[in-house]
């Protein structure tokens, strides 16, 4: 059975005419017959009676007709999402974020998609720049918004947000609690909490670079993967851990009845630029609606200069 020939059937069908059926699919009679004989050869049964005076539909044919019309559809309605999905305007789309990207970027872009490709289905997933970029290798993740950038031919990449400070975080009853802000120096007297570098890259090397500045060791007491441990352990212990300003701003750090603070470090400023990363020659069409829809970096920067109460 062919597609054809189906659509020669449902031609029939509406004109109960050869002639006018014929015309309509700019065939011969002779051809259009010899459709319908093969279709209703590969089907074993007759779909159309003729006599010389009419053309009808036998009670096979009017069963067949219904089918054959949702085939059809179904066959239009592919080749509709087939082109949509090429074009960018629907499909499906995963997309890992860290804290400051859900929000500095993906408020606007998530409106922006919403609003522009109403039809593409974007699934969010928040993790650390370590797991995104490895998930964005295995093809598990389409786009990936991280800290710093990775150098390798495998991605692209770009600039969405500059310049992300990072805080120290400590303990209510820690010595820095009540203090403002801290020369990084210090931490020359405190023992750390401190993430694995695969983890964040980009803010495990901004954070020993400053230290490396103030020609310093860090002195690694405890790994706490998750920012949200890293709360939990210098609320208890008296270790220096880190965070982003962004996080720190949002978790309350330093507010009534918050377990941890959140510390100003200057001398330097220890900071990083968050990148939306893809990958290179990717064949979803979707991801370039999507970088289309990311504000551009000069937009986005504003968006970093957020007050830190503590």
């Amino acid at each position: 059975m062919e597609f054809r020939h189906l659509t020669a059937f449902i031609t029939i069908a509406e004109e109960l005419h050869f002639g006018r059926a014929a015309a309509r699919l700019h065939l011969t009679q002779p051809s259009l017959s010899a459709q319908l004989q093969k279709l209703e050869k590969s089907l074993g049964v007759m779909l159309v009676a003729r006599s010389s005076h009419e053309v009808k539909l036998t009670a096979a044919g009017r069963e067949f007709e219904t089918q054959a019309r949702l085939i059809v559809q179904q066959m239009d309605k592919a080749a509709r999402i087939a082109k949509s999905t090429a074009a960018g305007r629907s499909g499906t789309l995963n997309v890992g974020y860290n804290f400051p990207a859900s929000r500095h970027v993906l408020p606007y872009a998530l409106a922006t998609m919403s609003k522009d490709h109403p039809d593409v289905v974007v699934s969010l997933w928040e993790k650390r720049t370590g797991p995104q970029l490895t998930a964005l290798g295995d093809g598990v993740l389409d786009v990936a918004l991280v800290y710093g950038h990775p150098h390798t031919a495998e991605f692209h990449h770009r600039r969405v947000l500059h310049r992300v400070p990072l805080v120290a975080v400590v303990g209510r009853g820690h010595e820095w609690a009540g203090r403002p802000g801290v020369p990084f120096a210090e931490l020359a007297n405190q023992s750390c909490v401190l993430f694995e570098r695969e983890q964040c890259p980009a803010m495990y090397d901004s954070i020993l670079s400053a230290a490396a500045d103030n020609k310093i060791a860090l002195t690694i007491a405890q790994i706490a993967d998750d920012p949200g441990a890293t709360a939990h352990v210098v609320s208890v212990k008296p270790l220096v851990g880190f965070a982003s300003l962004p996080r720190a701003t949002s978790a309350g750090m330093g507010a009534i009845g918050a377990n941890s603070v959140a510390v100003k470090l200057f001398d330097p400023v220890p900071a990083i630029d968050l990148y939306v990363v893809w990958r290179a020659g990717d064949v979803n069409s979707a991801v370039d609606s999507f970088l289309d829809c990311i504000e551009p970096p000069e937009s986005a920067e504003s968006h970093a200069e957020v007050k830190l109460v503590v």
